[in-house]
């Protein structure tokens, strides 16, 4: 079983007395269960684990308030695996998942060399076979949608100068950058307004496949709390 997080240790209520030893041992527990997969406790450490080492927090100031969003991403992570292994989807290549990893590297400037790589992984509990893991399944993620959600949004010119008028320009005169055409944005804000617009439909979906599963948690059903994505 994983290393544990300090924060997250006095949570864990089961406890074992081993024979002889005169110690407990910490067992592993359900915390939530998406449409009979269940997820243990030792899945939403190593999430927090992930979550941290990707944001370059410190394990110490993971809180409770991350566990809760680290539950809620689990579940909709299982969500929309499922809909990966419905149908004829694409994984992302080994040669796509390097390229990650390399680009995560780069963000820790001690990590330049192999040992270095190697002593920031061991910071976070979190081996190379599992980060390997946990990004490429990031990049199916994405892939995925992606595929189901991009392909219905269009942009159209209207919406395009809004932005430029209302977003755009304030922001640049406000910050006393130089002004850029209009003619020579819209390739840029149409794609912030896809990604919107994409974010948008991706809420919509996840509250239907929430409301389409059979899903539990240690403080009870999913949509009684707080929706995110």
């Amino acid at each position: 079983m994983n290393r544990r997080l300090p924060i997250l240790i006095c949570a864990i209520s089961l406890y074992c007395l081993v024979p002889g030893w005169g110690v407990a041992e910490v067992l592993d527990r359900i915390v939530a269960k998406v449409n009979g997969h269940i997820i243990l406790q030792s899945d939403l450490e190593d999430a927090l684990r992930f979550e941290a080492f990707m944001n370059g927090r410190p394990l110490a100031q993971v809180s409770f308030a991350d566990e809760d969003a680290a539950l809620r991403h689990l579940v909709d992570q299982e969500l929309l695996e499922e809909q990966m292994r419905t149908g004829d989807f694409e994984r992302a290549s080994d040669e796509q998942v390097r390229e990650r990893i390399a680009g995560v590297r780069k963000q820790y400037p001690e990590a330049q060399d192999d040992p270095g790589w190697s002593r920031v992984l061991a910071r976070y509990g979190i081996s190379p076979e599992e980060l390997k893991r946990r990004l490429a399944l990031e990049l199916d993620v994405a892939r995925l949608v992606e595929a189901r959600l991009r392909p219905s949004v269009t942009i159209d010119a209207e919406a395009i100068a809004n932005y430029y008028n209302q977003e755009l320009l304030p922001r640049l005169r406000n910050s006393g950058a130089k002004e850029v055409p209009l003619n020579e944005a819209s390739a840029g804000i149409k794609e912030v307004l896809t990604e919107q617009r994409v974010n948008e439909l991706l809420v919509a979906w996840l509250e239907n496949l929430r409301s389409g599963s059979e899903i539990q948690t240690q403080t009870g059903p999913l949509d009684s709390r707080n929706d995110s994505p």
